[in-house]
């Protein structure tokens, strides 16, 4: 059995995954991000089991069909719009998944997008760069307190970042196209009109899951709506704030910065334009990058397969 493991940047799969559980496997770690197909195609020619990091790797009716070794792709988390499931099935491939210690991630993501908002909101990797070069106290920061967070997207996530405003006392304003007062007022939050949350909020953090409904939900309009001196923030995924209108938006000053973990393309590519971006933060999709959330995958990863090997397959996504 040949196994191949997608996307190892820190290469800690080993260390982490109890592979040598599956001494009857040759398990390949990849450690650098393969965006060309024909590339991908070669690396995976031969596997029978491959494991995918997050949504990076599509895996398309055409992928599917290109390795007709494939029996089992594995996912990390429960959700993957990046994996074609139906393709799958027509190629009778099982896909699972990984809990990714369940609630535990959500936390993780909370707590960073909170390193964010204090890191936009007080100049961190500017007064960090400065500090290092001889310089001191060249920016003045900008008080959380008293000011008005909106959370866009109020599920499990968007609560616990809602929990964390009012702690900074904030008030906490929230709107999501299902979302009911008595449900935001369960989080802490108050739920307004789309239009006030984009006027209102002096922190904006998006906490949507991406679909088709909520691709660039965030756009010129509503940035230009939003407060110059607002911040945006962004660790759900890239596609739901429109790129180049974010980039135009900080560029002209319409609003006052931004901290992103997530972006269209990852890793984010060398010519980026949100790479020269004023007045940002960039972390390199961090939310889930935690030792808790990585044992947890990892040994899942192997449980898979062995689970699959038995012919008992588990965590199967339909």
């Amino acid at each position: 059995m040949r196994i191949v493991v997608l996307d190892d940047y820190q290469r800690v799969a080993r260390s982490y995954g109890p592979f040598d559980g599956l001494p009857e496997a040759d398990v390949e770690v990849l450690h650098e991000h393969l965006d060309d197909q024909d590339a991908l195609v070669s690396a995976l020619r031969g596997a029978d089991v491959v494991a995918a990091m997050r949504e990076r790797t599509p895996f398309t009716a055409e992928l599917f069909a290109r390795l007709p070794d494939l029996r089992l792709l594995i996912t990390t988390g429960m959700v993957n719009a990046s994996i074609d499931l139906d393709a799958a099935r027509a190629r009778g491939v099982t896909v699972c998944g990984t809990t990714m210690a369940g609630s535990v991630t959500s936390s993780n993501t909370a707590e960073l997008t909170w390193a964010l908002i204090l890191a936009v909101q007080r100049h961190v990797a500017a007064e960090d760069r400065a500090l290092r070069d001889g310089r001191w106290q060249t920016t003045i920061g900008t008080d959380l307190n008293g000011t008005t967070l909106g959370v866009l997207g109020l599920g499990r996530l968007g609560s616990q970042v809602a929990r964390i405003g009012q702690a900074f006392d904030m008030r906490v304003i929230a709107w999501s196209e299902n979302l009911t007062p008595e449900r935001a007022a369960e989080a802490g939050a108050t739920c307004v009109s789309r239009d006030e949350l984009f006027a209102a909020s002096d922190v904006l953090t998006v906490h949507l899951k991406l679909s088709d409904r909520t691709k660039s939900v965030v756009g010129a309009a509503e940035l230009a709506a939003m407060k110059r001196t607002a911040v945006l923030i962004n660790t759900s995924r890239g596609p739901i704030v429109d790129r180049d209108a974010l980039v135009a938006a900080l560029t002209a000053g319409t609003i006052a910065g931004a901290g992103l973990d997530v972006y269209d393309v990852e890793p984010l590519p060398a010519g980026d334009p949100l790479r020269g971006a004023p007045n940002t933060v960039l972390l390199p999709h961090l939310g889930y990058v935690t030792d808790r959330t990585y044992q947890v995958m990892y040994q899942q990863i192997v449980e898979d397969v062995t689970a699959w090997r038995d012919g008992t397959p588990v965590r199967v996504l339909t």
